[in-house]
Protein backbone atom coordinates (compact mmCIF):
# COMPACT_ATOMS: atom_id res chain seq x y z
CA UNK A 1 0.00 0.00 0.00
CA UNK A 2 2.85 2.49 0.75
CA UNK A 3 4.60 1.48 -1.84
CA UNK A 4 1.62 2.42 -4.82
CA UNK A 5 1.18 5.83 -3.00
CA UNK A 6 4.92 6.68 -3.12
CA UNK A 7 4.43 5.90 -7.12
CA UNK A 8 1.44 7.62 -8.07
CA UNK A 9 2.57 10.75 -5.99
CA UNK A 10 6.19 10.38 -7.70
CA UNK A 11 4.30 9.77 -11.43
CA UNK A 12 1.78 12.83 -10.54
CA UNK A 13 5.30 15.06 -9.75
CA UNK A 14 7.08 13.87 -12.89
CA UNK A 15 3.73 14.70 -15.18
CA UNK A 16 3.79 18.19 -13.48
CA UNK A 17 6.87 18.85 -14.32
CA UNK A 18 6.87 17.43 -17.53
CA UNK A 19 3.80 19.44 -18.70
CA UNK A 20 5.01 22.78 -16.81
CA UNK A 21 8.13 22.48 -18.76
CA UNK A 22 6.13 21.79 -21.76
CA UNK A 23 3.91 25.43 -21.32
CA UNK A 24 6.94 27.36 -20.77
CA UNK A 25 8.55 25.96 -23.61
CA UNK A 26 5.24 26.94 -26.20
CA UNK A 27 5.49 30.61 -24.28
CA UNK A 28 9.00 30.94 -25.02
CA UNK A 29 8.94 30.21 -28.35
CA UNK A 30 5.91 32.13 -29.07
CA UNK A 31 7.91 35.33 -27.89
CA UNK A 32 10.92 34.62 -29.93
CA UNK A 33 9.34 33.90 -33.10
CA UNK A 34 6.45 36.68 -32.79
CA UNK A 35 10.22 38.92 -32.25
CA UNK A 36 10.89 38.20 -36.04
CA UNK A 37 8.26 40.24 -37.11
CA UNK A 38 9.88 43.75 -36.43
CA UNK A 39 9.19 43.73 -32.38
CA UNK A 40 12.03 43.05 -30.12
CA UNK A 41 12.06 40.66 -27.51
CA UNK A 42 11.75 42.63 -24.43
CA UNK A 43 8.61 44.37 -26.16
CA UNK A 44 6.94 41.23 -26.63
CA UNK A 45 7.42 40.15 -23.10
CA UNK A 46 5.71 43.26 -21.86
CA UNK A 47 2.83 42.82 -24.62
CA UNK A 48 2.32 39.23 -23.50
CA UNK A 49 1.45 39.91 -20.01
CA UNK A 50 -0.56 43.33 -20.58
CA UNK A 51 -3.46 42.38 -22.99
CA UNK A 52 -4.85 46.25 -23.21
CA UNK A 53 -2.12 46.89 -25.35
CA UNK A 54 -3.39 44.41 -28.21
CA UNK A 55 -7.08 45.93 -27.53
CA UNK A 56 -4.93 49.30 -28.28
CA UNK A 57 -2.95 48.02 -31.51
CA UNK A 58 -6.30 45.99 -32.87
CA UNK A 59 -8.51 49.30 -32.44
CA UNK A 60 -5.85 51.61 -34.11
CA UNK A 61 -5.02 48.93 -36.66
CA UNK A 62 -9.23 49.69 -37.49
CA UNK A 63 -9.13 52.82 -37.27
CA UNK A 64 -6.16 53.12 -39.61
CA UNK A 65 -8.27 50.47 -42.30
CA UNK A 66 -11.14 53.05 -41.91
CA UNK A 67 -8.87 56.20 -42.73
CA UNK A 68 -7.44 54.48 -46.27
CA UNK A 69 -11.07 52.82 -46.96
CA UNK A 70 -12.11 56.96 -46.51
CA UNK A 71 -9.38 57.90 -48.67
CA UNK A 72 -10.06 55.38 -51.77
CA UNK A 73 -6.38 53.83 -50.65
CA UNK A 74 -4.10 56.68 -51.31
CA UNK A 75 -1.48 57.71 -49.64
CA UNK A 76 -0.81 61.42 -51.62
CA UNK A 77 1.35 63.69 -49.36
CA UNK A 78 0.12 67.74 -49.24
CA UNK A 79 2.67 69.93 -50.95
CA UNK A 80 4.96 71.25 -48.66
CA UNK A 81 3.21 74.75 -47.40
CA UNK A 82 6.31 76.64 -47.50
Amino acid sequence: MENTRAFWGALAFIILIVGVNAIMYGMVRSITHSSRKGTNFLESMGNMFNPSNQKKDNSMEELRQKIEDLNGGKKDNPPDSE
